[in-house]
Order: structure tokens, then sequence, then C-alpha cells
């Protein structure tokens, strides 16, 4: 079994994935517009090219995302809130660069620093309006 988080955007799902895609060194390998979506299905002229599925492989990890219309997501222009994508790093160094690169354009909420659990950790919601938490795993001690 392998756990993926989607994500939902407003038209800005193709931006948002190609920003994380350079940020994070992945690799996306679908990016499918509505209008070549499911056969026969009616797609308003203003979202034939909106991602209805987006993939974004990064090593052995997957982040997938799509475009929602306001008429079938309400609150998609609402700030996210109760999850965040959290990405864990063996290394400060590697740590800190991807929160300085996925952060750029956004709110920092816990700039990146030590925390009791861990030699670096921070926080923040990118530019897209989707929150992140970037933690370091602290060294295994014998």
């Amino acid at each position: 079994m392998k756990i993926v988080t989607s994500l939902s955007f407003p038209g800005t799902c193709r931006e948002a994935f190609d920003f994380y895609a350079g940020a994070l060194g992945g690799e996306i390998t679908a990016a499918i517009p509505y209008g070549e979506g499911f056969p026969g299905m009616p797609t308003p002229p203003q979202i034939r090219d909106w991602l209805m599925h987006c993939w974004l492989q990064v090593g052995d990890q997957a982040i997938m995302g799509s475009d929602m219309h306001p008429d079938f997501a309400p609150d998609i222009h609402k700030p996210k809130d109760g999850f965040d994508v959290t990405l864990h790093f063996d290394k400060v160094e590697d740590a800190r660069r991807i929160f300085k690169d996925l952060s750029q354009g956004g709110e920092v909420r816990m700039p990146f620093a030590e925390s009791p659990w861990s030699p670096g950790f921070g926080g923040f919601t990118d530019r897209f309006g989707v929150p992140w938490m970037i933690n370091t795993m602290p060294a295994v001690q014998s």
C-alpha cells in the first residue's frame, strides 16, 4: 500500500506542480486536462485546460493534484486548515534548502529552526495556499 496526498487547486494545479517538481527534484508523470478527460463528459470551456489529474513522482513518493471548479468545491478559495503536507529529511541542510525553496512567495508560520523533537523543523503555507511542514529526523542515539 502507498498513501498519497491529493491536493486541490482553483485552476493553478499545473503552475503549483511545476513549482513543486522544480523545488523537490521530481517529475510530473501525468497531467491530464479536463478537455481530454472522460469521453462525453460535459466540460465548460473555461476549465478545458485545468488539470483533472496530475501526478508528481519524487523518488518512491508521490503527490497527486487536480483543479476544482468552485461549483463543485465552494470552499476551494478558503485557507486550507487541519492538514499539512509533511516532508521528513535525514539531513538538516536538505530540509533547510527545501523549506527555503517551497516557502518562496508563501507565508512562513514557523521559521526553520531546531525544535524539541528535531534538529531542523519549520512550517509555512506556500504561494498556492497549501500548508507544509518540513522536519529533520533526529539522529538515532545508541
